[in-house]
């Protein structure tokens, strides 16, 4: 799946911190202003949270190309929708002149940071290095390895596997003070839970810190960007880095994103919106940003998409005038949709979305869109050649007979494949199969079931 967006690469601008006229097609596409404050955009987007000092911060941003780092922890195989935040902040950052890392813990994924929901099961080690391939090969889609601001890969297993214990110990152990450590808001939580922590986790804001130091002194990374939950890890590196080398750093977080009601804003009936396509289909991916509610649409324009100020006011016009067009929704799944999973996949969800109502032709629909788009579905068995229209009304469920289901057939109320039926007796053949082997039957305008050929 390529992503829907071609990166700026060597048309970059590596001045300062401010976007610059130059404007190339693929920044116009992306909504880049031509000139604003890379930190007044992070906090109109609501991409800021907390900082480290925000003068001190801004001035260093401005004062030339700094390269900076976020850390992904291979913890599963795939990253999520919330990891989209910290790889859009990246994003913004480089297209403003600076030098991402992109960091992928193969050292800090064996143990995971600490959760609130108590400990970790750890994974072998070679499953966290499958995992941690097959992040690096996702996040390298969204950021650009070329030009005067290229990306760069990094793995913290590179430096923390030569460290010994007395190593750690010595070198980077003795900065940290146990009653700092203890009073971090996640560790206090876990100490006063019945299941307490283990040293194993309570150890990860080492690590972490050491992380930052590293990259400070391997590629002059002076700033962090990250979560808000990981924001006490954070200035743990600043301050490492500080009594260290005596040199000044910075981080700043993102919020955590959540709905208007409080409720953490992220998971689906399946589970997690993983960026995995095999884990999670493009279509089911652009079904949960297209439920989006109107109360959090734009919130989640400003956050996840590119598009620019004034694009993103007039779909906040247009939904306060026509909510049920819900344009800002389709807007939010297409931008979304087209930057993790590219623009095919993205025309294949929206044309199946329109297709599953009656306003498509379904045969354009390929199999793996069909597919996902039919899972959670009613359906009954087919028989090619034998099963009738009365047949599959009734073994859906779309009718709870074969009286009900011919008067249905009688008042122009059933469909296959979009198709008005008005013949009771017609039979399911090889001609009404779409891709997957599946067949679509209808019952008045959104009653939607699928038949399955057996």
């Amino acid at each position: 799946y390529e992503i829907g967006v071609r990166l700026v690469g060597s048309e970059m601008c590596i001045r300062d911190s401010r976007y610059t006229g130059h404007v190339t097609d693929d920044m116009k596409r992306l909504g880049r202003p031509t000139v604003t404050d890379i930190i007044d955009e992070l906090q109109w987007r609501g991409l800021l949270a907390q900082h480290t000092d925000l003068a001190a911060l801004r001035e260093h941003l401005a004062s030339g190309p700094v390269t900076f780092y976020c850390g992904y922890d291979p913890t599963a195989p795939s990253l999520h929708h919330g990891h989209l935040v910290q790889l859009i902040v990246m994003r913004h950052l480089q297209l403003a002149g600076h030098k991402p890392l992109a960091l992928v813990g193969g050292a800090t994924g064996q143990i995971g940071d600490p959760r609130q929901s108590g400990e970790r099961q750890l994974q072998p080690t070679e499953v966290v290095q499958g995992w941690a391939q097959k992040l690096r090969d996702q996040i390298s889609r969204f950021l650009d390895f070329e030009g005067p601001a290229a990306a760069r890969m990094v793995n913290n297993l590179d430096w923390t596997q030569q460290m010994s214990a007395i190593d750690l110990l010595r070198t980077i152990g003795k900065y940290f003070r146990v009653g700092t450590m203890l009073n971090k808001d996640i560790v206090a939580r876990r100490i006063a839970s019945d299941e307490g922590i283990s040293y194993t986790e309570f150890s990860y804001q080492v690590l972490q810190a050491n992380d930052f130091l590293e990259l400070f002194r391997r590629y002059g990374c002076t700033l962090e960007t990250g979560g808000n939950d990981q924001w006490g890890n954070m200035v743990g590196g600043v301050d490492l880095i500080h009594k260290v080398d005596g040199a000044d750093a910075h981080v700043m977080t993102t919020p955590i994103i959540t709905k208007a009601d409080g409720t953490k804003f992220g998971k689906s009936e399946g589970g997690a919106i993983w960026l995995n396509p095999e884990m999670l289909s493009p279509y089911a991916f652009y079904q949960f940003w297209l439920q989006v509610d109107d109360v959090d649409v734009v919130r989640f324009l400003k956050v996840f998409t590119f598009l620019e100020r004034e694009e993103i006011e007039r779909l906040e016009a247009a939904t306060a005038e026509n909510p049920k067009a819900r344009e800002a929704q389709r807007v939010l799944a297409h931008e979304v949709t087209t930057w993790v999973h590219g623009a095919e996949a993205t025309a294949q969800a929206e044309a199946a979305t329109s297709a599953l109502w009656g306003r498509g032709d379904l045969a354009d629909i390929d199999e793996v869109t069909i597919l996902a788009a039919t899972s959670d579905l009613a359906s009954g068995d087919v028989v090619v050649g034998e099963t009738t229209i009365v047949d599959l009304l009734v073994s859906t469920g779309l009718e709870r007979g074969r009286n009900a289901a011919r008067k249905t057939i009688a008042g122009g109320g059933a469909y296959l494949n979009n198709v008005k039926v008005a013949d009771e007796t017609v039979v399911i053949g090889p001609e009404h199969l779409l891709a997957g082997g599946v067949v679509l039957v209808r019952k008045g305008r959104r009653n939607l079931a699928v038949g399955r050929t057996v």
